[in-house]
């Protein structure tokens, strides 16, 4: 065994700054995420919206990456990306994906499943146009996930679309946009000492409504 497994297997953290009880959560999974969001807000969390998306191929094989929630209300969780995207071909062959978000500083962890869907073109021209410029600009000139032989390559393109762009709006490229993931389990897990971690599962049923239950950990 290497110097470095063997670190690895010596690696823990004990939690123990607060508990999670059926009694004291929310009904309602949107209500009780807009919580631990705020919180986490509060305290300063880096890059809270940061959360992992799973997504699978017509194959069945995972791939997993970072993205920011750009905004939620109980028709789901949405983020934005380009279509054409490895993320993009593989939500085109099976909408099913999950998301993950991990907050140390509150020693907290939010696990959402469901089925993805695209935004509106109206929600994507909207949230488009708040970003800076240069993002804008990037969601143009990026053939995101395709291979390119240098930075060169995207440094060219950017500044061909400068040039484009140059004294008026950079609109929303039509590969570009929002996704919606729409939930139909939520955990809310808080660590407690010796593992003993506390997780409260909301799980939607065929009538719509909740059904909450604590997991062993």
């Amino acid at each position: 065994m290497s110097k470095t497994s063997a670190h690895l297997q010596q690696l823990r953290t004990d939690y123990g700054k607060a508990s999670l009880d059926l009694d004291s959560i929310s009904g309602n999974p949107f209500v009780q995420f807009t919580t631990w969001m705020d919180q986490a807000i509060a305290v300063e969390v880096h890059e809270a919206n940061a959360m992992s998306l799973a997504t699978v191929d017509s194959e069945g094989k995972p791939s997993v990456r970072i993205v920011l929630v750009r905004g939620f209300d109980e028709r789901g969780f949405v983020f934005f990306t380009n279509y054409n995207s490895r993320k993009g071909d593989q939500i085109a062959q099976n909408p099913h994906g999950a998301v993950c978000f991990f907050w140390p500083e509150l020693e907290r962890q939010i696990r959402i499943e469901g089925i993805i869907s695209k935004t509106t073109p109206a929600e994507s021209d909207a949230y488009f146009l708040t970003r800076p410029p240069g993002n804008r600009l990037g969601a143009w000139a990026s053939p995101q996930s395709q291979e390119i032989a240098d930075r060169k390559v995207l440094e060219d393109l950017v500044t061909h679309w400068e040039s484009h762009f140059e004294g008026i709006e950079i609109h929303r490229p039509e590969n570009w946009g929002g996704y919606r993931l729409a939930p139909t389990r939520m955990e809310f897990w808080q660590g407690r000492p010796s593992r003993l971690h506390d997780r409260i599962c909301y799980t939607q049923q065929p009538d719509g409504a909740w059904k909450i239950v604590r997991l062993a950990p």
